[in-house]
């Protein structure tokens, strides 16, 4: 028996089913959930982000959402002091804690101590960098980033600016990919006791989940969500507002395109985005996948889950 504390970790998709699944751990577990996307830590943000309802949660206390207004910076430092100091609270309290998300690095930051390489941010290499792909189109600044660390470019799309800029950073600071520092960083034993999931669904189901989600966030208000954001002053400009299902919205609510378009593109780009996050996931060898279509419900696809539970940490059974 290990003498690390547990977690148990589930990964997967956009829109593959995460929140349902693991509010079924959760109240079959004495468990609680923490979050691990790098859009639902902003207040505000609920329809674009999949933010799961009160009800949605049902009865699972969740942590690290909603934990800073879109205008205020927020990186991935950040977000692993929060989480980590919810896990040590679970823990303390007895309970287990699940961490469950689509965004990779915020996982790797919590189950493996990744942060970027610590020598402080070179604003002047980044200011470069932002200007370069100004003057000669992000897909340019993709492209040369596709040449020095093809890994990290396969996971990031063209206007992710922020992470390119980022991930080139990394590279001519230190000579060396960021995909190779990320490596170095799994191969170190985690200060966790790991139980790690993967879901997934065959490509045509889950690009159906994903058209239909999409066309529910327009029905629940997304438009209206955009707008008020957009009367606090926050535009395009802002990281925040860069996410799937807002950068779209804005450039209906511009005149740039029609509402159809607008959705065509969010459905599209978030089809990429699921294709990018199974990419990055699937590199890590410690994931279990579990195929959700291969099994009759939610609820039965849990079982491999709580019985690999029940063997290592019977204690966290309720």
């Amino acid at each position: 028996m290990s003498d690390r504390p547990p977690l148990l970790v589930i990964v997967g998709p956009t829109a593959v089913g995460k929140t349902a699944f693991c509010v079924l751990l959760g109240q079959r577990l004495k468990a609680e959930i923490v979050s691990a996307d790098s859009m639902q830590v902003y207040r505000g943000m609920d329809i674009g982000t999949a933010k799961p309802s009160e009800a949605e949660r049902g009865g699972v206390p969740h942590h690290c959402l909603d934990l800073v207004d879109p205008k205020q910076a927020f990186n991935v430092a950040d977000y692993r002091r929060h989480a980590l100091a919810a896990i040590e609270d679970i823990h303390r309290r007895g309970r287990l804690p699940i961490l469950s998300g689509g965004t990779g690095l915020y996982v790797r930051a919590v189950v493996d101590d990744f942060l970027f390489p610590d020598r402080g941010a070179d604003w002047e290499l980044r200011r470069r960098l932002e200007e370069e792909a100004q003057r000669l189109g992000r897909a340019a600044l993709h492209a040369r980033l596709a040449q020095v660390d093809p890994e990290t470019a396969a996971r990031l799309h063209p206007n992710d600016l922020r992470r390119v800029v980022r991930a080139l950073e990394v590279y001519e600071r230190t000579g060396r990919p960021l995909s190779e520092h990320l490596r170095e960083a799994r191969a170190r034993e985690s200060r966790f006791d790991l139980l790690m999931f993967g879901l997934t669904r065959p490509r045509e189901e889950l690009y159906e989940r994903i058209n239909r989600r999409v066309e529910e966030q327009i029905r629940k208000g997304l438009i209206a969500e955009v707008e008020a954001l957009m009367r606090q002053g926050l535009d395009e400009g802002d990281v925040a507002m860069q996410g799937l299902g807002y950068k779209e919205i804005i450039a209906y609510l511009k005149g740039r395109c029609s509402l159809e378009r607008a959705v065509a593109v969010l459905q599209r780009d978030t089809r990429h985005y699921a294709r990018r996050q199974l990419i990055w996931f699937k590199a890590d060898p410690r994931i279990q996948w579990l195929d959700l279509s291969q099994y009759g419900s939610l609820e039965a696809a849990t079982v491999p889950v709580l019985e690999a539970v029940r063997q290592r940490w019977p204690q966290y059974l309720k």
